[in-house]
């Protein structure tokens, strides 16, 4: 990085989050103040804070490697989503500001009893703590990565700053800082879209590149194909992604933190639903911003391995020379690729179908040739350093912006990077460290304590949980794709969790025995799918929450109708 990338980087960083203390000066001096906020944000900041909050480093690093390696389809996961908003906005956010309460899982208890409340709430901390830990690994790669740093003490390192930020600052300068942070992720991303096509060859226009991206099967927008075991399909996207926007939105705190700083009801829902109206583009620029990095590979040789210091050590190996030999074959078919690529466009643009055709099929096996040569190299590496995960999806784009951004907006983008992993991982620990601290501590272990006892307290237990999310960070390098392992550990847990909330709200007669009963069974259903089926992941949200549902409903008509015990107030 040069010295105005780190400017920018460090200006920008600096700009937002002194703005966000300036904003929030002398609000977390209460414990409600740190919980909370005062609750008085406008639906704009709201509705960029909910986005900030799902939109994490891993969103700007995994998904345009998703869609390098598998095309745009992944739009389709979030097609649930709006209608999802909706149903949040008619239902859950009412009964949220009518009981005024701090977590979600509160409302459990009232509506059924302490141990419903208990199992939600401790689905919700092994759900988002793990995701933490995810969320902390994605910036390390990339500081790792651009500067050279050893990965664990970077995970260390950003782990303790964004532990320090969130402590400082609460869950309203959390929402102030995440506004500034959604612009600058935004925009970053634009400018890295018009770079790329700016960087592509002069006599390759803006609908070639598509082209070349939908002649090898990236412009997969949309599939009808009805496969339970394909991951993302229409289907999937309406009725997995559906749930999983409803329980992630509705009923995980680190979102509903968010939408219960509102001024009011009204102002909550247009944010909400605000969310629910960009989701979709954004997300389609993100991916398309991996499609154009795809595009350009096609005319500009990638390198063969795009973990550059995994590459470093097998290069250390014995299996160094063949490495090698493997390169210069790669060096070789990215030629013949770009030859192919560009005598396609040819033939397009000369309007000959034949001949199109006949340069299609070319370029495609000429693609096939090329990802032949990088499962070699990734056969390589498994020799030369056994147990390494080979899949470098995640490095994609940061290799990109490395080697091919001009100086200045390589520091913009890696602030895009760090802003979007700092507003999801300040959400993430306010969201666990509440949550411990008010359906936990304060529930079961200090009901008469001060305001000043339960503040401390949640900070504590805000740092106790970015310890665990630094620790688990540690792990994240055995995953396959950083954006997926988020939305598969979100499709395990949330299903149940949403059922759960599902039946309190439209099934008045369901009593807790039932319910809970009901929720561990299915949560165990779920978790053997998972390791026992080759059933897509977006699919366990609908069988989690309909198997709630149903067992609820079979146990409350056999269980005994003794009148129900009153539970205890939140």
């Amino acid at each position: 990085m040069t010295l105005l990338d780190w400017l920018v980087l460090i200006g920008t960083t600096a700009f937002i989050v002194g703005w966000g203390f300036w904003r929030t000066r002398g609000e977390s001096k209460t414990a409600e103040g740190f919980l909370r906020g005062s609750q008085d944000l406008r639906w704009p900041t709201i509705g960029l804070s909910v986005m900030a909050t799902q939109a994490s480093a891993i969103t700007f690093l995994s998904v345009p490697g998703q869609a390098y390696e598998d095309g745009m389809r992944f739009v389709q996961f979030y097609f649930g989503m709006p209608i999802a908003m909706v149903l949040i906005s008619a239902v859950f956010i009412p009964i949220y500001y009518r009981l005024n309460v701090l977590t979600a899982y509160e409302y459990l208890e009232s509506r059924f009893d302490l141990k419903t409340r208990l199992f939600g709430a401790f689905l919700f901390l092994i759900q988002r703590g793990l995701a933490s830990g995810i969320t902390i690994y994605a910036p390390a790669i990339i500081l790792s990565a651009v500067l050279g740093w050893p990965l664990e003490p970077t995970i260390v390192g950003i782990g303790a700053l964004v532990i320090l930020y969130t402590v400082t600052g609460g869950s309203k300068m959390v929402s102030q800082t995440q506004k500034q942070q959604m612009v600058v992720m935004l925009g970053g991303m634009v400018v890295a879209a018009l770079v790329i096509v700016w960087r592509l060859p002069g006599n390759v226009s803006f609908g070639q590149a598509v082209d070349v991206a939908g002649a090898l099967g990236r412009m997969n927008v949309v599939s009808f194909d009805l496969d339970v075991q394909d991951r993302y399909n229409i289907w999937s996207g309406l009725t997995g992604g559906f749930f999983l926007a409803l329980s992630y939105f509705g009923t995980d705190q680190s979102q509903v933190g968010r939408y219960l700083t509102g001024r009011s009801i009204t102002e909550s829902r247009l944010g909400l639903l605000f969310n629910g109206v960009l989701k979709i583009p954004m997300q389609f620029l993100i991916l398309f911003v991996g499609l154009l990095v795809f595009v350009f590979y096609q005319f500009n040789a990638p390198p063969l391995l795009f973990n550059q210091p995994l590459r470093a050590k097998v290069q250390a190996t014995a299996q160094a020379g063949e490495f090698a030999t493997l390169e210069q074959k790669w060096a070789q078919v990215q030629s013949d690729k770009r030859a192919e690529a560009e005598r396609y466009l040819a033939a397009r643009e000369a309007g000959d179908g034949a001949a199109e055709a006949s340069a299609r099929e070319r370029l495609q096996a000429a693609a096939k040739t090329a990802d032949s040569v990088r499962k070699e190299a990734k056969a390589v590496v498994a020799r030369a350093l056994p147990g390494t995960e080979t899949k470098d999806s995640d490095y994609i784009f940061i290799s990109f912006v490395k080697d091919w951004m001009p100086s200045g907006l390589v520091g913009l983008l890696i602030t895009v990077i760090l802003a979007a992993a700092m507003s999801s991982i300040a959400s993430e620990l306010t969201a666990l460290g509440a949550t411990t601290t008010v359906d936990f501590y304060r529930r079961l272990v200090r009901r008469d304590a001060s305001d000043r006892h339960v503040l401390v307290a949640s900070k504590l237990f805000t740092v106790f949980w970015g310890l665990v999310a630094v620790s688990f960070a540690s792990f994240a390098s055995l995953l396959d794709n950083l954006i997926q392992a988020v939305n598969i550990l979100g499709s395990i847990f949330y299903g149940t969790v949403l059922g759960i909330f599902l039946v309190a709200f439209f099934f008045k007669h369901v009593r807790g025995h039932a319910v809970f009963f009901a929720a561990v069974i299915s949560q165990t259903t779920v978790i053997a799918l998972f390791m026992f089926s080759a059933i897509g992941y977006l699919w366990f949200n609908v069988i989690g929450c309909v198997l709630v549902i149903a067992l609820a409903l079979i146990l409350q008509a056999v269980l005994p109708r003794g009148a129900p015990a009153q539970p205890s107030p939140a």
